[in-house]
């Protein structure tokens, strides 16, 4: 069975999609089975994968329409996708009737799951129902956090609904990782943040840093992870790094 892990953080812009496209293309290129799941309603992560977001199926027709799951995954030499659509924004107020519409997301993961070594999940940047299906689906969880002061600002409140998860519907959920994001070490605010950030959760702070790279900001544009776009740069030196903690972890 896969390891499931939702990148999560309920803030926009901290690189939550950047680090699910590039950590799934990173594990897949080391031999791992790797699965995408995209699912924020923008999108961003599907069409980072060099997939079509217009394409009908996906994760919306899935969890709404009954749509056969293993059907709907796109397969791409960067790894797989469960893609996302514009369609998924309105998933919340729809799911709000289904009878245990918490775990809707986990039973079509678990129907996946043993074809994969590990599921990332891109959550959408909220706390409310698409973002508490992704907890309940997952094992774990890895939050991006920005080298800024704001990225500080809203950690207490996504632990919290962490810990809500935990005590009522998912016992298992586990911190799997902190990870410092466009970080720019040049300046004392980047250094301060990732001072606060450790002192914050203790011993769960990865020791790779992703940096700011024109590079990795480029790449999504051609629908192509870092390590395809331009494994050269910084961010693909980075996000390889990254794969390597990760694998580490979970020997």
């Amino acid at each position: 069975m896969a390891k499931i892990v939702a990148i999560v953080n309920q803030k926009g812009g901290v690189g939550k999609t950047t680090t699910c496209v590039n950590l799934t293309s990173s594990l897949k290129e080391k031999g791992n089975r790797v699965l995408l799941c995209d699912f924020d309603p923008q999108a961003n992560s599907t069409s980072g994968m060099g997939v079509d977001k217009a394409a009908s199926r996906g994760v919306y027709d899935v969890l709404i329409n009954g749509a056969d799951v293993t059907a709907s995954v796109a397969h791409t030499r960067y790894g797989d996708v469960l893609p996302s659509s514009k369609a998924l924004a309105g998933a919340g107020i729809e799911m709000i009737d289904r009878e245990n519409r918490e775990f809707l997301l986990k039973h079509a993961l678990d129907i996946l799951s043993p074809n994969y070594d590990f599921i990332l999940i891109d959550c959408p940047p909220s706390l409310e129902l698409l973002t508490v299906n992704a907890l309940c689906a997952a094992n774990s969880l890895i939050v991006p956090v920005q080298g800024e002061y704001f990225a500080l600002e809203g950690l207490s409140d996504l632990m919290h609904t962490v810990r809500m998860v935990r005590r009522s519907l998912n016992p298992g959920l586990e911190l799997e990782g902190v990870l410092l994001t466009m970080f720019d070490g040049r300046t004392n605010l980047a250094l301060q943040v990732a001072e606060e950030v450790k002192r914050y959760f203790p011993g769960k702070v990865y020791s790779t840093v992703i940096p700011r790279n024109v590079r990795l900001s480029e790449a999504p544009s051609h629908g192509k992870p870092i390590n395809y776009y331009d494994r050269t740069s910084r961010g693909a030196e980075a996000y390889s790094n990254l794969a390597n903690e990760f694998l580490k972890q979970n020997r």
